[in-house]
């Protein structure tokens, strides 16, 4: 039995029972939770599955951040419960929207919100028992970093920073599943990147719900931790998560000069959501349209070659024609090479969804027209990297002989290569380009 620090336990007791087919959708906080989920049931002897059919019990880790995701998980409940089997449901979901959980499937064993993932133990034996609804939530959060992880790419670590966010965006959901924020000691975070990169990582992802927001509750802030984690000895490249533009402010000029370091990754994940002011008041984003060009001007003038990303909610209740063709214009003005939209939908128990919405239409016609402008900058974007040579870290396989890698700008660079690159530095020329990704020869 191995304590966490806040006093939480992640059992790893032997206890020979029977198989559990699992399922994870989500970010990259819930990709972590379900890493660690699974270790404690290998570790508490259970054996895993990836046929739902030939399984005793089932558990999927759930996502509810938009409609349409908790849709899919609608659907996905619905379907999983057909098998007739025990059913656990983790993840954000049972704390956004219990009821979905609820009328999707009925007789679901046990749900456990992500504050809950030392319980899962106790929810697996409850389902083993014949129990039904059991809900094991919690209020505070545990410190995760150093319980046991199960992952399949041996050369990339998650570490999670901070639970929550210190926003209250009328249209988030998330902050309901994840809370306020609870920043994780950085000394701790240090640790865990020391050992993750003596183990042989060379990717690891920093990530949280804001992670421009860490150490705000702790007197600490994230220039700090990620120049401590550059310290760390090896070779190894760092992707910084995303960051919200109001607590990037707080800290940009010694965030920028952060990132120059060669170990992180040249990536920024910046979210404007919309290009008109008045829009993100109603949004209640804190920040203006002015201070995310500043902060994109200050990275860009000291690292040129940065891959921006950012998102954008289409048809925002109160988001005027004027208001869309400022976003559009945003776009067209500051070129970044990744944009994520989303239609706006409703979520329950936050101030948008009591605003009057656009119709349904205009909002489906503003995401297409955004959709193809954002396609085309990202081509135009990444033609620019044509006859690049430079080193790039393989991190995932491809199909056949392809592999995906990652250069210094995070771009993702299909290369093709005999044997086993996953985890290696190749070198490589870029000689096509698409708008999502590049294509190469491997040179060495």
């Amino acid at each position: 039995m191995r304590e966490d620090q806040t006093g939480g336990t992640f059992s790893n007791r032997p206890h020979l029972s029977g198989c559990i087919y699992v399922e994870n959708h989500g970010c990259a906080s819930n990709r972590f939770d379900f890493e660690v989920m699974i270790a404690s049931l290998i570790g508490a002897g259970y054996k895993i599955s990836a046929d739902p059919k030939s399984a005793d019990m089932i558990l999927i880790n759930t996502c509810g951040v938009k409609k349409p995701t908790e849709d899919r998980m609608r659907e996905r409940l619905r379907n999983l419960s057909g098998f007739k089997k025990p059913q656990i449901v983790a993840g954000c979901l049972p704390k956004i929207n219990l009821d979905v959980v609820r009328k999707s499937a009925p007789s679901f064993s046990a749900a456990l919100d992500p504050h809950s993932l030392d319980k899962i133990i106790d929810a697996v034996r409850a389902a083993e028992n014949g129990e039904r609804n059991r809900l094991f939530f919690s209020q505070r959060p545990k410190i995760k970093l150093f319980a046991p992880k199960y992952g399949p790419n041996n050369f990339l670590e998650i570490i999670q920073i901070s639970e929550g966010c210190t926003g209250s965006c009328s249209f988030c959901c998330v902050r309901f599943a994840r809370g306020v924020l609870f920043s994780y000691p950085k000394q701790l975070v240090h640790e865990k990147m020391r050992k993750a990169v003596r183990e042989g990582v060379r990717e690891v992802w920093i990530t949280s719900q804001d992670t421009a927001a860490y150490g705000m509750d702790t007197g600490t802030n994230l220039a700090e931790l990620l120049k401590e984690c550059c310290q760390v000895e090896g070779d190894f490249k760092i992707r910084v998560g995303m960051m919200n533009p109001n607590n990037v402010l707080r800290i940009m000029e010694d965030l920028v000069s952060t990132f120059e370091d060669e170990k992180i990754f040249k990536f920024l994940h910046l979210p404007v959501q919309s290009g008109d002011n008045e829009v993100l008041e109603r949004m209640n984003r804190l920040y203006s349209v002015e201070d995310f060009n500043r902060i994109v001007a200050a990275f860009r003038s000291e690292i040129p070659r940065l891959t921006l990303s950012t998102d954008v909610i289409c048809g925002f209740p109160g988001e005027s024609r004027d208001a869309f063709q400022r976003t559009i214009e945003l776009l067209e003005e500051t070129q970044p090479d990744i944009v994520n939209i989303s239609k706006f939908f409703p979520r329950p128990n936050t101030p948008a969804a009591n605003m009057t919405p656009l119709p349904a239409d205009e909002i489906k016609n503003r995401s297409r027209n955004l959709g193809n402008i954002a396609r085309e900058i990202s081509r135009k974007r990444n033609m620019a990297w044509i006859n690049w040579e430079g080193r790039i870290l393989i991190d995932e396989k491809g199909k056949g002989d392809a592999w995906i890698g990652r250069n210094f700008a995070y771009k993702p660079i299909v290369a093709y290569g005999q044997g086993d690159l996953l985890g290696k530095f190749v070198y490589v020329q870029v000689t096509d380009a698409f708008s999502t990704y590049l294509r190469a020869r491997i040179l060495d």
